[in-house]
């Protein structure tokens, strides 16, 4: 009951100072969230984008085994350059996996800080229940 009584005793003043600050840190602490929300995503997304990267570096490797299946089937023809060609195309089959799979993940993930924005619309509902 002296709690409920304190409560009314205090200024308008106060209040809206003790609102201010409750503002301030819900503020901060909402950045904070954010920050930390986003650090993860982005953290997900350049692990995605190395893997594009490395799936790059392995086609550039199936290129480069392609160009030396096409030197050694013009020098020796035909056994050489068979063999050469199908471990060109092993090759390029990695890649292509690894990149599309890497692309595929890219596309899926969600790079919105929606945990918050879901806190974000708590707090204005809150903030309008302590001005009304």
């Amino acid at each position: 009951m002296k709690a409920i009584m304190m409560k009314e005793e205090r200024s308008i003043g106060d209040l809206f100072s003790e609102l201010a600050n409750e503002t301030g840190t819900l503020i901060r602490q909402e950045i904070s969230l954010a920050q930390a929300e986003m650090t993860g995503k982005l953290t997900r997304a350049g692990k995605n984008a190395a893997f594009v990267a490395a799936g790059g570096v392995v086609g550039f490797a199936a290129f480069l085994t392609l160009l030396a299946a096409i030197v050694a089937g013009l020098s020796y023809f035909m056994p050489v350059w068979l063999s050469a060609l199908i471990v060109a195309l092993v090759v390029g089959g990695i890649a292509f996996y690894m990149v599309s799979s890497a692309l595929e993940a890219l596309k899926r993930s969600n790079l919105a800080p929606s945990e918050t924005v879901s806190t974000l619309k708590e707090d204005a509902v809150w903030l309008r229940n302590q001005v009304s």
